[in-house]
């Protein structure tokens, strides 16, 4: 098997060979189909096995296949900054070529990174990816 089978916009194939993905994982073959498919899914697997790309491809290829609006498409809740500043890295390299933006929203910044995160959630960016107290702070404001 290989990502051209999902049957992935060619932007975002563009996004998936320059990040040098060939072939799917076992994670990546499962649950890629099932999110594209409007499932819900519940993943385990070891560490380095691709799960964010399981669930970030799924999720850029939707967004890109819907109508485009200025509103927040997708919210990806992690525990850490540090997991959030990784999938948002990860999301800039298989979005690259696509309209699909993204945003890592996080504590332990200064003023202005918080008042630039305030700026993309109210503008609307496609995703967010975000730690929950950051988040709670955003909202209470």
């Amino acid at each position: 098997m290989k990502f051209s089978d999902f049957g992935f916009e060619p932007s975002l194939m563009e996004g998936i060979e320059a990040m040098g993905f060939e072939t799917p994982t076992p994670i990546q073959q499962e649950a890629i189909p099932a999110i594209l498919n409007g499932k819900d899914i519940i993943g385990s697997a070891q560490t380095g096995t691709g799960k964010t790309a399981a669930f970030l491809l799924p999720v850029i290829q939707k967004i890109i296949s819907e109508e485009r609006t200025s509103k927040t498409r997708a919210v990806i809740v992690v525990p850490t900054r540090e997991l959030a500043q990784q999938i948002d890295q990860q999301m800039e390299g298989f979005g690259y070529f696509t309209p699909v933006g993204s945003i890592a929203v996080y504590g332990g910044g200064d003023g202005a990174l918080f008042a630039r995160e305030k700026k993309a959630l109210m503008e609307g960016t496609e995703v967010v990816i975000c730690t929950p107290g950051r988040m709670i702070a955003h909202l209470n404001n």
